[in-house]
């Protein structure tokens, strides 16, 4: 059976696409997961490939960043189980709508070592009491909370400030959410602050990024979808999205 059969899920045109060999220049890893029944979440493939295409798209535009490349100049991507081996080659690694995910004790175990080892995970999309009780819990099994508590990243740290200045968490709702309600919380009440919570090392660097209440994924995924989804949500998307990039990748 291939991993995206096991994990429930393929990607949002239908199927999972080869992971691109590592070459040692950035490459967006995207973590694989399955679903937790008493979660809240569409799944791991959420805004996969195009989020991952045009994050690292921009960051080589922006930045001076070494981004692979493809032999057609395609930028390279990769979908990683946390048990596969060649998730230590990724400094950052990215999951989407984790409300929903579910880990076993290995998975648990290998996520937390290869944070405790230097690693980088952004969880972003996932909205509402739900679905945050669920990731807490599901990240809570590699990071135990009594000795890696969740905190509310504060607008004076570094990674508000490294390329861009960005004065607030944005609250960004899919496109199709603000093309029918023209509102920004998906759940609303429930979701109206949009959170940027972390998880530190011992020495105060983030190992955990977790975006709730907001959907920086549609930031990147539907960039090119609707004009005025763009203005309004794709450049604060991606002053925050660079930032985080560069963050893990220097800290």
């Amino acid at each position: 059976m291939t991993a995206a059969a096991q994990f429930g899920r393929r990607g949002r045109f239908g199927r999972v696409e080869p992971n691109a060999p590592y070459d040692g220049r950035f490459r967006f890893c995207r973590i694989m997961f399955r679903q937790n029944p008493y979660g809240d979440g569409d799944g791991w493939s959420v805004d996969y490939p195009r989020a991952d295409i045009n994050l690292s798209y921009r960051l080589s535009e922006l930045t001076a960043t070494s981004v692979g490349k493809d032999a057609h100049g395609n930028f390279n991507h990769a979908v990683f189980q946390l048990t596969d081996a060649e998730l230590y080659k990724c400094p950052f690694i990215m999951m989407t709508e984790p409300g929903g995910s579910y880990f076993d004790d290995d998975e648990a175990s290998r996520l937390g070592d290869y944070l405790l080892r230097g690693g980088f995970l952004w969880a972003d999309d996932f909205w509402g009491e739900r679905a945050w009780a669920n990731w807490s819990e599901q990240i809570g099994k590699a990071l135990p909370s009594a000795e890696y508590p969740i905190i509310d990243l504060p607008l004076s740290h570094s990674m508000f400030h490294m390329l861009y200045q960005v004065p607030a968490v944005p609250q960004i709702p899919s496109i199709n959410f603000w093309a029918r309600s023209g509102q920004t919380s998906e759940r609303g009440a429930e979701s109206r602050v949009p959170h940027a919570r972390v998880i530190l090392d011992e020495h105060g660097n983030i190992m955990v990024l977790s975006t709730h209440n907001t959907d920086f994924g549609d930031a990147f995924e539907r960039e090119g979808d609707d004009r005025a989804y763009f203005d309004r949500f794709a450049g604060v998307g991606y002053a925050f999205g660079i930032n985080a990039l560069l963050y893990a990748m220097t800290h």
